[in-house]
């Protein structure tokens, strides 16, 4: 009795642990939920930012910030899984030498994505809450010049891409 009780424990000791690699390995589809394009429009101008799935491991976005014909803000971002981490790189245009800054994602749920680069000059954090299927919440915050600051976005999916 007591080897067939020690050899159920180890099988589910080795099953549990190739569920928590499968799981470490697609940290990606956590962010499934970010696919497709989101906007919010406010009396300083429209942000919009789009997401498709690439392949397995990686998304590709783009954020634009416009306020009538002006475009004032544009971004590329990569969201891609390497190994068991999840990175979020994204490139400004006129920042950086228009070089991408990497964001490693500190925590994933089925309704969170938070990305943190303490080393990055402003934002230290990236974060996108989901509030409801076609509702999204996005944050950056950190520390900007000595002092602690935040900017949130609330966004709703476009209709098309529901």
């Amino acid at each position: 009795m007591f080897q067939k009780t020690t050899l159920i424990l180890l099988l589910l000791a080795i099953v549990s642990c190739k569920n928590t690699e499968a799981n470490e390995k697609d940290q990606i589809k956590k962010a499934n939920w970010l696919l497709g394009k989101w906007e919010t429009k406010t009396a300083d101008g429209n942000l919009s930012e789009s997401w498709k799935q690439v392949n397995d491991s990686t998304f590709q976005g783009e954020s634009f910030f416009i306020k009538g014909k002006d475009t004032l803000h544009f971004e590329t971002i990569t969201l891609q899984q390497k190994g068991e981490d999840l990175f979020y790189n994204t490139t400004v245009k006129g920042q950086n030498e228009n070089k991408a800054v990497a964001f490693k994602m500190t925590i994933g749920t089925e309704k969170q994505l938070i990305f943190e680069n303490p080393k990055h000059d402003y934002p230290q954090k990236i974060t996108y809450t989901l509030i409801t299927k076609d509702s999204l919440v996005a944050a950056i915050s950190g520390v900007q010049l000595g002092k602690p600051s935040s900017e949130k976005f609330g966004m709703k999916k476009d209709s098309i891409t529901k």
